[in-house]
């Protein structure tokens, strides 16, 4: 049941959202006050105070919230569908598909949309290669997906490794950057908010099968619940969602797994709660890690992904502590 912690624990997030947008708003090489951001949000800042900030930072920040929240969204979903703690966006090999292609555009010497296009047909390939494996037959099965997903996941890390090696110096360097996540370059468009905003509402349209299914398998189908419909449409959307958040960032790591495990620490454990909850928070917490990664080292500038493992890592450990003395 919905109670009144959870409400505050929303309107807490959407403070701290709020927060982490100014913060990276005012976070760079060029010092903008907070005044300055707001006369420009009201159209009425100066010039160069507003090429900064509508050609780089307020797409960046909107791109770094968007990826953060599709990325926080899909390790939900995959927590459910293969029933595993561990479990996040990657763990499917979505991203090593991705990787390949982007890496391989990079290596002809593509960039831009060319590069965004290759990554996403890399994404999905690897999409349809892990679930017509396991599927093979019609013989679907959680475990065939996780180990088809795990193998197939280290064949695109075997490709990734003989690209790197095989590239030229100028070339490594942008493939190590998109590896690691990079928002440097990122830019959103109409297509990732709707899609964000579809990963919402049919987030909250499945919340009571997502309940229900993750007490378990025998549980959910004695309450009436269609697996085998349940799981592909959970499968095929947390892959979508990786598929493009990828797309925008690269491999950013940490965000899918650590998020949704904090907020049902906190106490979301309803899926009505921790679906919007985990956009919030793992929007949140991408813009922060973008805000450091450029400001720890000015006037150069860390991959995003550096920061989410620094801050993700210790994080975990901390909550699997919590969890286990609990």
């Amino acid at each position: 049941m919905i109670g009144q912690r959870h409400y505050l624990l929303i309107g807490a997030l959407i403070v701290i959202t709020i927060a982490s947008i100014f913060t990276s708003l005012l976070s760079g090489s060029v010092n903008l006050g907070i005044n300055a951001v707001v006369a420009e949000l009201l159209n009425s800042g100066h010039e160069l105070e507003s090429q900064v900030l509508r050609e780089i930072r307020i797409p960046r920040t909107v791109a770094a919230f968007t990826t953060g929240g599709l990325l926080a969204l899909s390790g939900v979903i995959m927590q459910v569908l293969l029933r595993n703690p561990l479990a996040d966006p990657y763990i499917l090999g979505i991203s090593g598909g991705a990787a390949v292609g982007a890496l391989s555009a990079i290596l002809l010497g593509a960039g831009g949309i060319l590069l965004t296009n290759a990554a996403f047909a890399g994404a999905l390939f690897s999409i349809a290669l892990v679930f017509g494996i396991a599927n093979k037959f019609g013989r679907w099965s959680v475990t065939r997906l996780l180990l088809t997903g795990v193998v197939v996941s280290a064949g695109w890390g075997a490709v990734i490794n003989i690209l790197l090696t095989t590239s030229s110096t100028n070339n490594v360097q942008s493939m190590l950057f998109w590896l690691m996540g990079d928002l440097s370059q990122s830019r959103v468009h109409l297509g990732h908010y709707t899609l964000l905003l579809i990963g919402l509402i049919g987030g909250l349209l499945f919340s009571r099968s997502l309940n229900v299914l993750s007490r378990g398998e025998l549980v959910a189908q004695g309450l009436g619940v269609n697996i085998q419909y349940l799981r592909l449409v959970l499968y095929f959307s947390a892959s979508v969602f990786t598929a493009a958040a990828v797309t925008i960032a690269g491999s950013v790591g940490f965000v899918g797994l650590v998020i949704p495990h904090m907020l049902r620490l906190l106490g979301a454990r309803d899926h009505r709660i921790l679906v919007p909850c985990s956009i919030l928070l793992g929007g949140s917490f991408l813009v922060v890690a973008d805000s450091l990664a450029r400001i720890v080292i000015a006037p150069q500038q860390l991959p995003v992904g550096v920061v989410t493992a620094i801050i993700g890592v210790p994080s975990f450990i901390i909550i699997l502590r919590s969890t286990i003395s609990k």
